[in-house]
């Protein structure tokens, strides 16, 4: 089923439009993702397309409702049934099978005698086989909401499907099964996704910005590749440009000096002429040093503007990098040792089938992967000396160490930026340098006052890297806890670039592979 969006803009209430005017068609069966910076407005465009938002201008033509799971799995209380459209259809079985011959059972359950038996295979399918169609929804995790709505796609089938960070929440299992799904299916889909490899999956990217909607013909590696040649060449009019702004800027000098000698020269020998020439011949020499002026600062001026239309072109965030001096442990020094190691708030049922046994040395680079629930987290926990294990032993030497988790709580804080800055500034740094690192890692001035709270995930991860640089702080170990979670797809380069240049000791919980991948992980420490 095909979707048309013409001339679609959205603002809310006395703003500015969020994005100039969107066309697109997507042809029945298409897959397609949406990427851009956070704040672009990709999941508004999405509500747009489901129908939650009317458009401000413009229309979106689509051939049925679609199936929309949205970033924020917001399920109000209700059964598990209800909430994924078959309870109608699920009450008129019982009573069929309960002996009722009442005709409006029938023509509500039509042709879907199997679809108690369908709504239990996808609950399996999709990773939740304890859960009742019956029980209500306020007892499901905000991960198992997610796979909740998932698990629609199956009973459904859907011919339009609106997908909006459908990975956030997911284990591998539940990452690996969505992929299966968007391979398989033969829906007209668009997904909103900082997922690589998902992104890889579909066949056309479209990247959103304040400028509308730019169509890429190819997966997500094909529009990275076309990013790169795009910026090399734009990189290339912008030198080109600031050489020409150079040469012009020199010729108007050149010019300018030559004038005024020739108008000095002119001065010193006015005495020459008769008087009643001198006058007009100063006002002519005035007239054309003015006039010559004006005609190379407007040339200088038109330069300029289009050098700055060229750097307004190009993104920011790419060029944020921070780079962290090495850890100062050798390498293979034994930083953890956990031995016949265990953990239960009720010792009668330990997290773990089989106690853990693991050593960290310095240097090393490990992931800790393993389905929800399995005790990622919790082991971090027991590892860093926040928990104490019920069973085994956990021998620690001294280091330091970092968490960055996916709300990345470092910085959540309701101080302002430039407050927190100060706050870390642990090394005396003047108050110009700690401003000109804030800078750097792209907060302007006029974000120095906003609160640490109002900050997107990528903010918070940048703020959260500039502040362990103004400490001067560089941790034996990093540790790492679903960080991508909330990141768009630039402050994810940003970070995996950090990490992978950061010279020292990882821990890594994450189910995002490419991100591990790129990083350089060298461990993994499988949990069950």
């Amino acid at each position: 089923m095909s979707i048309i969006l013409s001339g679609v803009n959205y603002r809310y209430t006395n703003r500015q439009p969020l994005f100039e005017p969107v066309n697109l068609s997507v042809l029945p069966g298409e897959k397609i993702s949406i990427v851009g910076n956070n704040g672009t407005g990709k999941s508004t465009l999405l509500r747009l397309i489901a129908g939650e938002l009317a458009p401000s201008c413009g229309s979106i033509g689509r051939s049925v409702s679609p199936y929309y799971v949205p970033q924020q799995t917001d399920i109000r209380s209700e059964s598990v049934g209800r909430t994924l459209g078959v309870a109608e259809k699920l009450d008129a079985l019982r009573a069929i099978c309960d002996g009722s011959a009442n005709p409006d059972h029938y023509d509500t359950l039509a042709d879907d005698w199997d679809i108690e038996s369908r709504c239990r295979s996808a609950l399996d399918a999709w990773g939740l086989p304890h859960v009742e169609l019956t029980a209500s929804t306020d007892s499901l995790s905000g991960g198992e909401k997610t796979r909740l709505s998932l698990a629609g796609l199956t009973i459904h089938r859907p011919a339009i499907v609106l997908l909006d960070e459908p990975t956030n929440h997911l284990d591998r299992t539940g990452r690996d099964r969505l992929y299966d799904y968007i391979r398989t299916c033969k829906a007209t889909l668009i997904v909103v996704s900082h997922d690589t490899y998902l992104l890889n999956l579909l066949d056309r990217t479209c990247e959103l910005s304040k400028k509308g909607l730019k169509t890429y013909g190819g997966n997500y590696n094909f529009y990275r590749e076309q990013k790169r040649i795009e910026d090399s060449a734009l990189e290339q009019r912008i030198d080109s440009e600031q050489a020409a702004l150079r040469l012009a800027r020199k010729k108007a000098q050149e010019i300018a000096e030559r004038q005024q000698k020739r108008f000095n020269q002119g001065e010193r020998n006015k005495d020459r002429l008769p008087r009643i020439l001198r006058k007009g011949a100063k006002d002519r020499g005035e007239t054309t040093i003015s006039k010559l002026r004006e005609k190379h600062s407007d040339i200088v001026g038109l330069n300029e503007k289009r050098l700055n239309d060229l750097r307004r072109q190009r993104g920011t965030a790419c060029r944020f990098k921070i780079d962290f001096d090495d850890a100062l442990l050798h390498n293979g020094k034994l930083l953890i040792a956990a031995d016949g190691v265990n953990f239960g708030y009720d010792r009668e049922r330990p997290l773990w089938r089989m106690p853990l046994d693991l050593e960290i040395r310095s240097g090393e680079r490990i992931r800790l992967t393993g389905n929800n629930g399995s005790g990622k987290t919790t082991l971090v926990r027991l590892l860093t000396g926040e928990l104490f294990p019920t069973a085994g032993e956990i021998r620690r030497t001294d280091f330091s160490y970092v968490c960055l988790d996916q709300e990345y709580s470092l910085v959540d804080t309701p101080q302002t930026v430039l407050e927190l800055a100060q706050k870390y500034n642990r090394s005396n740094l003047c108050d110009h340098e700690i401003k000109m690192r804030l800078k750097r890692a792209l907060f302007a001035a006029d974000t120095w006052d906003t609160s640490c709270n109002a900050l997107s995930g990528g903010e918070k991860m940048r703020l959260c890297l500039c502040c362990l640089m103004i400490s001067n702080h560089v941790p034996d170990l990093f540790i790492l806890d679903e960080p991508t979670n909330n990141l768009d797809l630039s402050s994810l380069a940003v970070l995996a670039d950090t990490i992978g240049d950061y010279r020292g000791t990882l821990l890594v919980i994450s189910h995002d592979r490419n991100f591990t991948d790129e990083i350089g992980i060298t461990k993994t420490v499988e949990l069950g």
